[in-house]
């Protein structure tokens, strides 16, 4: 395990860890650095990666502040890289005996109208924040069904729930995630192994200003009314937007209940939203929607 604070020797593997151990993918910015950070506060030793370790210093820095550095282990692992997961994941048994939750954090935003989105992103999209989400999740449940006992905690969206224009990848991506919780939380529960999503709306943290930067558009391109709508009403909505922390925060606390609820929607208006959808018409929702972005429907030319 390529770690940035501890070695092999600090940690014998003949000794299980006396701290109940966590494992964050993405945790080098964004929901992933604070999730760490809080639960290596809460006393858990914390198995922090990301796929650049050179991107650890703001990690570092932040479990300096708070004095839980020593709790905080920085490890090398590329999601789409299988390898290297089984590799993390036999290590960490190893070192520690132990892993009692998984947060599936790392991921991206791909943006752009889905005529314009080359299939080569469709691709990069699905294999970070669904085949990355099952491979890792797929390294982990053999310990935990054998401990008979986990957390595991899905980082989805409310774009798992509703389909939102101009992120179709993202979408369709964080779909197949709520899905597969589905499924996992049903095989798992009669091993004692919780399987949580997390659905976060609209919240500021890098992996929206990273897609910002790179939205897949073309010149001259027929969409880009919609798009630069999308764009504005999405960078408008961030700025206002919940604490990243709400986050952490809910994540330490549902990892002590021992029956937690498959889902925990967050943020401002994602109530309402889900609560809307499951009540009214969907050309209704179409409607209130495209009116929200000041997107202008084609008219009706059916007979």
């Amino acid at each position: 395990m390529n770690t940035s604070i501890h070695s092999p020797a600090d940690h014998p593997s003949s000794i299980p860890s006396s701290e109940p151990v966590i494992l964050v993918t993405g945790a080098s910015s964004g929901f992933g650095l604070l999730i760490s950070i809080t639960m290596a506060k809460k006393g858990y030793r914390v198995i922090a990666s990301m796929r650049d370790l050179s991107n650890q210093s703001q990690l570092m820095e932040q479990a300096r502040a708070a004095k839980v550095e020593l709790l905080i282990d920085c490890v090398q692992l590329d999601v789409t890289d299988h390898r290297t997961i089984s590799e993390v994941i036999n290590e960490t048994m190893e070192r520690y005996g132990r892993i009692d939750i998984l947060v599936n954090n790392a991921g991206l935003a791909i943006g752009g109208f889905i005529e314009e989105v080359p299939i080569e992103a469709w691709r990069q999209q699905m294999d970070i924040n669904y085949f990355g989400l099952v491979a890792v999740t797929k390294a982990v449940l053999p310990y935990m069904r054998q401990q008979r006992s986990g957390h595991i905690f899905n980082i989805s969206s409310v774009s798992g729930r509703v389909g939102f224009p101009g992120y179709a990848p993202y979408v369709a991506s964080k779909f197949a995630v709520e899905g597969f919780s589905e499924a996992l939380r049903l095989e798992m529960q009669p091993f004692g192994v919780q399987v949580v999503l997390i659905e976060p709306g609209a919240y500021p943290t890098s992996i929206w200003k990273k897609g910002f930067d790179s939205i897949h558009t073309s010149p001259h391109s027929p969409y880009q009314d919609q798009l630069d709508a999308v764009l504005n009403y999405s960078k408008s909505t961030l700025n206002n937007g919940a604490d990243p922390q709400d986050i952490a925060d809910a994540i330490a606390r549902i990892s002590r209940l021992r029956r937690p609820k498959l889902r925990y929607a967050m943020g401002k208006g994602v109530h309402f939203l889900l609560f809307s959808k499951v009540l009214l018409p969907w050309n209704w929702i179409e409607s209130f929607m495209l009116k929200l972005l000041k997107i202008r429907k084609a008219p009706d030319r059916s007979l």
